[in-house]
This record gives C-alpha cells, sequence and structure tokens, in this order.
C-alpha cells in the first residue's frame, strides 16, 4: 500500500512540473462536427482533469454526483451558448479541478456527505467548464453534431475515472484528490494559468 502510495505521489508530482512547463491552451472558438467535439473536451487541460475529478468524486463520494455534474453542464453550456460571459473564466476553469479535488479530501471528516452543498460544487465545477464549452461551440448546423462528441467523450472520460477508481482502494483517490488539487492549483497560478488568463483578459 505504501509502495502504490509512493507511486501515485511521483505521477503527480511529475504531472504538476510537466503542466508548469507547458505553453497555455487558450480555448476559443471551435468548428467541425462529431470528430471535433469528440477531441474538444479531451485536448483542453482544465476540461480533462475536471471530467477526471468528477468521476473521482463520484467514485469516493456518491454516484449522484454524476447527475449533479450533468444538469451543471446542462445548464453552463446553455449561458455560455446564449453568450453569458464568466468573468476570469479561464483561471475559475482551472479553480474548479482544485475545489472538487478539496471536496474530496474534505467530505467525510469536515463535510457531510450527504449536504446538497456537495452536489451544489460538482455542479458550479461542472458549470463553469459548461459555459466556457457553450461560448466556444460552432454557431452553424454542425453544432448538434459537435454537442453530442463532446457529450460522448465527456461521458467516457468520467466514466472511466469513475469505475477505475471505484475498483482501487480509497487511499488511490485520495492521492488522486491531492494531485487534482495541485494540478488546479498550477493551471491557475503557475506559467500556464498566467499566460491563459493573459490571453483571455
Amino acid at each position: 500500500m505504501k509502495r502504490s502510495a509512493a507511486v501515485l505521489a511521483s505521477v503527480a508530482a511529475a504531472s504538476v512540473v510537466l503542466l508548469g512547463s507547458l505553453p497555455a491552451q487558450a480555448h476559443g472558438g471551435v468548428h467541425g462536427g462529431v470528430l471535433a467535439g469528440l477531441g474538444h473536451p479531451l485536448f483542453g487541460l482544465d476540461h480533462l482533469f475536471l471530467l477526471i475529478s468528477v468521476g473521482s468524486a463520484a467514485s469516493f463520494i456518491s454516484a449522484r454526483l454524476l447527475i449533479w455534474a450533468l444538469g451543471g453542464a446542462v445548464l453552463g453550456a446553455i449561458l455560455g451558448a446564449a453568450g453569458v460571459v464568466l468573468p476570469a473564466g479561464e483561471l475559475l476553469a482551472a479553480l474548479a479541478i482544485s475545489s472538487v479535488g478539496l471536496l474530496i479530501l474534505a467530505t467525510g471528516r469536515l463535510i457531510d456527505p450527504t449536504s446538497p452543498w456537495v452536489g451544489g460544487v460538482v455542479a458550479a465545477a461542472v458549470g463553469i467548464h459548461g459555459l466556457l464549452h457553450g461560448s466556444e461551440s460552432p454557431r452553424d448546423g454542425s453544432s448538434l453534431l459537435w454537442w453530442t462528441g463532446a457529450l460522448v467523450s465527456s461521458v467516457l472520460v468520467t466514466g472511466a475515472s469513475y469505475l477505475i477508481l471505484r475498483s482501487l482502494p480509497l487511499a488511490w483517490t485520495r492521492w488522486a484528490a491531492v494531485a487534482l488539487l495541485l494540478i488546479g492549483a498550477v493551471l491557475a497560478f503557475g506559467p500556464l494559468g498566467l499566460l491563459a488568463g493573459a490571453a483571455g483578459a
């Protein structure tokens, strides 16, 4: 158990270092059909790690969080497609990852897992990302296909994270939560986060 925890901690540390050295990946308008939609949530690091964090939280706390996440995604996407702009959206998107990681670590110790605040945090975190997706989505006839692809890849990543961590000891999810907490902070405040924030300003 100690050895596996050490390996996971090493991977998390290496990921943080790597993230700090990567160039900014600012979000922008996208085009295309199903394939473009499939790839979109996977190529933005903040979106990808948010999906992993939701699967992790659902595996650790309750599968009901997947419903909260879906609700947040739909509401955020509708607002984004309607033209709502979130100030410092890129920064908040990165911090959303950290917030879900912190939620995992605090639930059961400081937070009642049955509290609606737990679902609210997940819904808000996903809603921020959904809003960004909504503002980036195509405005032409390919929109429906793009959204279908984005939904499929999001479900696959979240579902895989959920199923994998459900099959492992709880310690793995706690270590994953620590990694997600750090990754979100690096994306928000590291070189990548600073550049992304400047690009989104």
